[in-house]
């Protein structure tokens, strides 16, 4: 094994023990260096992280139990028609796992994560908890809204920290998220171009270590991989590229995606962990830091189910199908999940129309049993090499 292939190697393990972490050791060893530190939940899918990096505490991207943590407690508190997120996050903050989070925010992504919200301010009235809601127009009414919910959560923020947030402190927490959405859309363009290069089983882990180091260590872990992934010899095989499409909250297990890429697929574009990539592009420097970031949320936004589009909804999917060379979508949604089964028929017809074969399936974030899910994703890459549709 060569030095570069064992540098590789030992990174995706580090960045795959933090996947597997439930107990989020990389989070409590950065507040135990230095006493005093505080560090602040995020539920899916989108908050700009910036706000807390400049309020000097630690965001932290709390994704659900996975298949790493056994729903016991969580079970109680939540019907079982609706997504396996909320127990699995239940259950983490019951049994002591999410302990030490100082504060939590609940992004209004649907009427789960807002009842998810209520839940956590019943059990822990002792930490703070706010409920973030996007706007949903993209007019002045939206801008003002969005400006006014980003201003009250920054003074909280202040509050909790025990000191305002400064716009030039914000300006350079920013440049540093600046820095990682680049380096993560590079990721995902050296993808797109040669994915066996990078692989969605490793970009994905490595983007997951964002969810709990600072950015500034995730910004040198992202240069790492591209660097060593980018050198690799590796060789393409003739797996069929496709597109997944419906994971941007509830993630599917790790196993999930493997297992597509063992059935024949390159995953050449996707919607998982989607906060890494809401917002297109930088959010440009000003001297109004906070309105530039809602500025730019409101304006370069990507499509999402959460997000309301009154107009071309799938649009956008097809556009970006295009731009990958995609020969197929994997519909791949969690069970039960609200935004994205009912954009779902939207999406399939406007794929249909371009003539872009489809299948689909769904899961839930602790699927053990993925043979089925293989078999379905093998015989569409199948039909796709040997007859061109699906």
């Amino acid at each position: 094994m060569s030095e570069s292939t064992a540098e590789l190697q030992s990174l995706l393990k580090r960045a795959e023990a933090l996947y597997h972490d439930m107990h989020f050791g990389a989070v409590r060893a950065w507040k135990d260096a230095e006493p005093g530190r505080r560090a602040v939940g995020i539920l899916p899918v989108w908050f700009p992280r910036e706000l807390i990096h400049a309020a000097g505490m630690l965001p932290v991207s709390v994704m659900g139990g996975g298949d790493d943590v056994e729903i016991i407690k969580g079970d109680a508190y939540f019907q079982s028609y609706i997504c396996h997120l909320p127990r699995s996050t239940m259950e983490m903050s019951l049994n002591g796992g999410l302990d030490m989070l100082d504060a939590m925010i609940f992004p209004s992504i649907c009427d789960v994560i807002r009842n998810l919200s209520g839940m956590w301010q019943l059990l822990f009235p002792d930490r703070p908890a706010w409920y973030f809601d996007m706007p949903q127009s993209s007019d002045a009414i939206g801008r003002r809204f969005c400006g006014r919910e980003l201003a009250e959560l920054r003074d909280a923020l202040g509050a909790l920290a025990g000191s305002s947030i400064e716009d030039d402190v914000l300006r350079e927490s920013v440049r540093l998220y600046n820095e990682n959405r680049r380096l993560v859309e590079a990721l995902y363009e050296t993808r797109r171009e040669r994915p066996w290069l990078c692989p969605t089983s490793e970009l994905y882990v490595v983007l997951r270590a964002g969810n709990v180091l600072p950015v500034e260590e995730h910004n040198a872990m992202l240069r790492s991989y591209a660097e060593l992934a980018g050198g690799a010899e590796r060789h393409a095989i003739d797996n069929a590229r496709v597109v997944v499409v419906g994971s941007f909250c509830e993630q599917p297990p790790l196993n999930l995606i493997r297992t597509i890429e063992r059935a024949g697929c390159y995953i050449v574009d996707d919607d998982l962990l989607l906060g890494n990539r809401l917002v297109r592009g930088d959010v440009p420097d000003s001297d109004d830091p906070l309105d530039t970031i809602v500025g730019t949320f409101i304006d370069h936004a990507r499509e999402a189910s959460f997000l309301y589009r009154p107009a071309d909804k799938g649009a956008e999917l097809v556009q970006g199908l295009e731009a990958c060379r995609a020969e197929g979508v994997l519909f791949c949604a969690p069970s039960f999940c609200d935004p994205a089964l009912l954009d779902q028929p939207m999406l399939v017809e406007a794929v249909e129309e371009a003539g872009i074969p489809h299948t689909s399936f769904k899961y839930a974030e602790n699927t053990g049993q993925f043979q089925v899910i293989r078999e379905q994703a093998g015989t569409f890459a199948d039909s796709i090499k040997l007859w061109g549709a699906a």
